[in-house]
């Protein structure tokens, strides 16, 4: 029996284009002044010697300010460079500058999941905090409630099944009590690795052969 549903989110609760026409160019826009206030910051200084240190090189600021500027470029799954976004595109929430897009079926079905005792969590490369942020300001406004728990890459990578393992462990319950929703086959293969119960989302085009069940929506999850 399914008592916890754990979803990614690009292209699963959000639009893959808001990611990566909204937020990351607005982060790239942004990053070389936010390091420039901010790297006296305790946090932010932490967060520069990590990615120094995934650079493999005594990097300047500025010079590490275009090393991570590359990794924003190749989408780079990169911890520190994930926890600095979330910091940035935090100023661009609360300043309006846009909100967070959740589909509306995605909204409607986890407050229904809620509503019938399901508990919910979020597994997304993007930080913690980036999540919060996004569910915290949408069009449907706060949506932090919904959700339980989140995690990102500092409990491992999604396409390692050791990662679902961790987060059934940190949730309290039996791996094939989980349901994992993904739009991304690699991480789905490695959730079921794990014993999860997996499902695919395919917001686009005609559903391609998959090694996992799979739904248009989140409409299609409720039933």
């Amino acid at each position: 029996m399914i008592k916890a549903l754990l979803t990614d989110i690009e292209g699963t609760t959000s639009s893959i284009s808001f990611v990566k026409d909204v937020l990351f160019p607005y982060s790239r826009e942004h990053l070389a002044e936010f390091v420039k206030l901010r790297r006296s910051d305790p946090q932010v200084r932490k967060l520069l010697d990590d990615a120094r240190a995934l650079a493999g090189s005594d990097l300047s600021d500025m010079a590490l300010i275009e090393q991570l500027l590359q990794w924003i470029d190749e989408d780079r799954k990169s911890t520190p460079l994930k926890s600095l976004q979330g910091l940035i595109w935090e100023h661009g929430y609360q300043h309006g500058d846009f909100h967070g897009h959740i589909y509306e079926d995605a909204v409607r079905c986890l407050r229904t999941f809620k509503a019938k005792g399901l508990r919910l969590y979020v597994y997304s490369s993007g930080s913690v905090h980036a999540q919060k942020l996004l569910f915290a300001h949408t069009q449907f406004g706060d949506l932090t409630p919904l959700f339980s728990g989140y995690f990102d890459t500092h409990i491992g990578p999604k396409q390692a099944a050791e990662s679902y393992g961790k987060i059934a462990a940190s949730i309290g319950l039996a791996a094939g009590e989980i349901l994992f929703l993904s739009d991304v086959e690699a991480e789905l293969d490695a959730a079921r690795t794990a014993g999860l119960v997996t499902l695919k989302l395919v917001r686009e085009g005609v559903l391609p052969p998959s090694r996992h069940p799979q739904a248009a929506d989140f409409d299609a999850v409720c039933c």
